[in-house]
């Protein structure tokens, strides 16, 4: 036992392990998170409670049976086999087999049945939403790494100039070109160049614990991601109307209340059954067993054979006043329905605000990239003069550190630039029902 249970763990820590050493797609990523997240577990229970509802209401169209056995004793003056009354205490079993079976009910099985099986459509439709919601999270935790990646690494080439600076400052101090105090300032320029590369580091170490938290791992330690290498292009966007008329027919969240409108026209049927008389057929077998005290009857087995009968009948049920509830019932379920349109106006709204705004946020960000793309060049050239004229005295630390800095922050609004544009353009492909990758 204790073997088996050391092998386990074992197997587990090398799983774990492998999962920690490999470099994960966006892809793998997101499919890990489908397979693994809590709230699609439970959205996938929802589905299959649904399952089981629209069983009930299909099976509720088949015939019910139902045994009886009963005993009963009796004291004081009662009623005797030969139909007298005495005072003799008597009991009584009784034996029964019964069935009876809806011929009618107003439409309300077939209404219920359908009702059912639109909820379960609608409860499909709820799981896909979990999943496109999961996938969407895990798309903007992978590209906040990539853009935390790309910003440390410039982070570290700075410290890298400044590394470099403060060794050049500190031979041309040894050979009296360069005062003390201008070394000095470059050592604290290092120091917080360095700062800004660990601040980078803990930001990039963050975001990997928010997407490892989302695919349910157990640490971030080791955990990387493939730095997809994808050229930037500018791609031809199509508009929000016309991303927004393809998405409604297929985007999850408008099925399900379209679903849940369509279901609650059943709910009204269904109230509305109760106006109706309902007609059932009965049917079943019956016996008995009588005995009173003091007198002679039939053995046990002869009585219940000789007072065995069988039945069968109607029974219409025809409904005459009760109370307003049938009345109010059916008010409240169309009162749904006017909420349930609202719902579905709601949604809609809703999805065609939320591709707008990843729209205009691509636009934004393709004019911050070309606009970043520009300044970077710029920043580029202005840094190359600044660092010679440095190298050649012609100027001071002050103005070269200022040149650096302006390059670097222009490489990081490109880089930021570029991360958010792919980003927002693959949103536009998920709106569109096209795989989430890049």
């Amino acid at each position: 036992m204790k073997k088996n249970v050391v092998l386990t763990v074992l197997v587990l820590l090398v799983s774990l392990d492998c999962l920690a050493q490999k470099q994960w797609t966006l892809r793998e990523c997101a499919e890990y998170a489908l397979s693994h997240n809590i709230g699609i577990q439970q959205k996938d229970l929802t589905r299959q409670q649904g399952e089981v509802r629209l069983s009930t209401a299909k099976n509720s169209r088949l015939p019910d049976l139902t045994g009886t056995i009963g005993e009963t004793f009796s004291f004081g003056r009662g009623l005797t086999m030969d139909n007298t009354y005495t005072n003799r205490s008597t009991n009584s079993t009784q034996f029964s087999i019964g069935t009876s079976v809806p011929l009618f009910t107003g439409f309300r099985i077939p209404n219920t049945i359908k009702l059912n099986q639109l909820n379960l459509e609608a409860a499909i439709q709820d799981l896909e939403k979990a999943k496109n919601d999961v996938e969407m999270q895990v798309a903007k935790a992978y590209v906040q790494i990539l853009y935390d990646m790309e910003i440390a690494d410039v982070a570290w080439r700075q410290v890298g100039i400044d590394s470099m600076q403060v060794a050049r400052l500190e031979a041309f101090f040894n050979n009296g070109k360069a005062s003390g105090a201008e070394v000095s300032q470059q050592k604290a320029t290092h120091a917080q160049s360095i700062l800004t590369a660990t601040q980078a580091d803990n930001n990039l170490q963050l975001a990997i614990l928010t997407l490892t938290q989302l695919l349910e791992l157990p640490t971030p330690e080791g955990f990387s991601v493939v730095r997809p290498d994808v050229p930037f292009q500018t791609l031809t966007l199509p508009n929000p109307e016309t991303i927004f008329a393809e998405a409604l027919t297929f985007k999850p969240e408008i099925r399900a209340e379209q679903l849940r409108l369509d279901a609650s026209e059943k709910s009204i049927k269904i109230q509305e059954a109760a106006r109706y008389p309902q007609l059932t057929l009965n049917g079943g077998l019956q016996t008995n067993y009588y005995k009173t005290s003091g007198m002679q009857q039939d053995g046990f087995g002869t009585q219940l054979k000789n007072n065995f009968s069988q039945y069968i009948g109607l029974n219409l049920n025809i409904p005459i006043f009760n109370r307003f509830s049938t009345r109010n019932n059916i008010r409240n379920a169309r009162l749904e329905r006017e909420n349930q349109l609202l719902k579905l106006d709601n949604a809609k709204k809703t999805l065609y605000k939320e591709i707008q705004q990843v729209y205009y946020n691509a636009v934004a960000a393709h004019a911050k990239y070309e606009s970043s793309e520009a300044a970077r060049q710029s920043s580029a050239d202005a840094f190359r003069l600044a660092q010679a004229k440095y190298e050649n005295g012609k100027a001071n630390i002050t103005e070269f550190n200022e040149a650096k800095n302006r390059f670097l922050k222009s490489e990081s609004d490109l880089v930021q630039a570029r991360y958010e544009y792919l980003y927002q353009t693959t949103l536009l492909d998920f709106y569109r029902g096209r795989e989430l990758n890049f």
